[in-house]
């Protein structure tokens, strides 16, 4: 199962300016900085592991479905093979759709299931999505209980999971665009 970066608001490059203004600016010295690593959190977790296994049990049936498919191809092809020099043109026509058809068929099941944004992307975020929200709703009081002002996830890209109000400065910027002061 490929990992879901939840939360994925913040870019590397969001992150190295925040990191400098961290560092650069003294009076942000009293900043409180944390980190987790959501994959060891997740890897521990009975849920993430229950939600893997309900995403594997579905993905075998699939594949289960699609070997049925892909088996009646094969053997379509193999009875045409047979047959193709009794057969009349219209009767070869007639078998040559019939097999294109369900090779199409086959490909749609592959891209409905499979392919970007099909059924196994959409199970997964689904699954997942207690799972993370859990996470998100433990690192929101950890970072509070403990004075947090920044928390980020360093499994993979580093992400800003939570920040500490007081230092939004989005209605500030938005009247600076707006030309209030």
């Amino acid at each position: 199962m490929s990992e879901i970066n939840f939360y994925n608001h913040i870019t590397k490059g969001a992150f190295a300016f925040l990191l400098l203004l961290l560092i650069s600016v003294p009076a942000l010295s009293q900043t409180k900085v944390g980190y987790i690593d959501s994959k060891k959190i997740i890897d521990n977790m009975q849920e993430a592991k229950d939600a893997k296994t309900k995403l594997d049990n579905l993905v075998n049936d699939w594949q289960k479905e699609m070997t049925v498919l892909q088996d009646s191809v094969k053997k379509m092809k193999e009875d045409f093979d047979k047959k193709k020099l009794i057969l009349t043109e219209q009767m070869k026509t007639d078998l040559e759709k019939k097999i294109k058809d369900v090779e199409e068929l086959v490909t749609n099941f592959r891209s409905q299931k499979f392919g970007e944004n099909g059924e196994y992307s959409q199970k997964q975020i689904e699954f997942m999505r207690p799972v993370y929200d859990k996470i998100f709703k433990a690192i929101e009081i950890v970072a509070k209980q403990e004075d947090f002002d920044y928390v980020f996830d360093r499994s993979g890209d580093f992400l800003l999971l939570f920040v500490n109000e007081k230092y939004d400065l989005t209605g500030k910027v938005q009247r600076v665009l707006e030309g209030k002061k």
